[in-house]
């Protein structure tokens, strides 16, 4: 049985229609980091000469910082709104995880602590999304 929605009178609405917005860019960065760790590793993995232009710091320091913005203004926004902490920390823990893999050297281990916190990064956005639309 579908789940009653609660009735709006005016005072959560998003006139701009942008409820879930930073959320849905995230998790599109997500996939988008996801795709980028996995096909760099690939490509390492068949074409060793090739993968310099991949794994450039700059890639993966300028996607960790338009990642941690976007969770600072969708996973902050979404806490004042629904005071839910779950979706911030699974979230935070991602970036963390996703922050500590640029530390160790490029292989497997980056790119399973990558994985990971994209994963959870995007999870937390999809949880903030869901407490948005109640």
């Amino acid at each position: 049985m579908a789940r009653a929605r609660p009735i709006d009178h005016g005072m959560n609405h998003d006139p701009a229609g942008q409820d879930g917005l930073l959320d849905r860019l995230a998790i599109g960065l997500s996939g988008l980091c996801l795709v980028h760790c996995v096909a760099t590793t690939l490509v390492l993995t068949l074409l060793a000469s090739a993968g310099g232009l991949l794994v450039h710091p700059a890639i993966h320091e300028v996607g960790l910082a338009i990642a941690i913005v976007l969770a600072a203004v969708a996973l902050g926004r979404g806490w004042l709104r629904h005071r839910a902490i779950g979706p911030a920390l699974t979230g935070l823990t991602g970036l963390a995880l996703m922050s500590s893999a640029l530390l160790i050297e490029h292989g497997y281990g980056e790119t399973g602590l990558t994985i990971v916190g994209v994963a959870l990064v995007a999870l937390g956005h999809h949880l903030n999304r869901r407490r948005l639309r109640g």
